[in-house]
């Protein structure tokens, strides 16, 4: 791809999100109803199809980076309720805060400053930190790991966020839940991944794999 990230390809990583997570919604469940309620994957996928629909809205080209992000995140937030949609829109509202006004495509450098962003607008919603078995451990080494990236292609700095994101969701299985109602579970929660890190995981790599294409 070239060296910058337009409204379209964003998109496409939106769809490629939405796509892939619903794939595998079955799996976030699955290991939600472990030392949860089961009901993660059908969170995620609802929540990422009211993003999508915000992205799909027939006026969506038209608009900047920020605008944009702006509408998914107050979209998710109004559209659907629960700590997934409240999480998912903290992290758009903020990636919206991290990007210029009036640009419609982005740099290297924006597009980490976008997902640093990002960051910043969920750890306002939550306190949850690396280590403690929640979908941090796959966020939070994401955006590490791309701030890190040397590299001004966009695809490679996209590619270390999807592989810090998967090894983070890989180490919660030998962690111990430590927020959450997951934390009554103590020592129980060790020996399966955690379905939020998974999930994050999952659509940090369907961002990188969407601008492949």
């Amino acid at each position: 791809m070239s060296q910058k990230l337009t409204i379209a390809d964003f998109q496409k990583m939106i769809r490629r999100a939405l796509a892939d997570v619903t794939a595998r919604a079955g799996e976030f469940s699955e290991l939600d109803a472990v030392i949860g309620d089961g009901d993660h994957g059908e969170a995620i996928v609802t929540a990422l199809n009211a993003i999508a629909k915000v992205s799909e809205a027939a006026d969506a080209a038209g608009k900047d980076f920020k605008t944009l992000l702006g509408d998914m995140g107050f979209g998710v937030m109004m559209e659907t309720s629960g700590s997934t949609s409240t999480l998912l829109g903290g992290l758009l509202l903020g990636m919206s805060d991290g990007v210029p006004a009036g640009v419609s495509s982005l740099d290297s450098a924006q597009v980490k400053a976008m997902f640093g962003g990002g960051l910043a607008g969920v750890q306002k919603n939550t306190k949850a930190m690396p280590g403690d078995k929640t979908m941090m451990d796959a966020l939070y080494p994401a955006v590490q790991a791309m701030q890190e990236c040397a590299s001004d292609d966009i695809v490679a700095v996209l590619d270390a966020g999807a592989a810090a994101a998967q090894q983070g969701a890989e180490a919660t299985v030998q962690m111990k839940a430590n927020f959450g109602r997951a934390r009554n579970y103590g020592e129980k929660s060790v020996g399966h991944a955690d379905s939020g890190a998974s999930s994050w995981a999952c659509m940090f790599g369907a961002f990188a794999k969407a601008i492949q294409a």
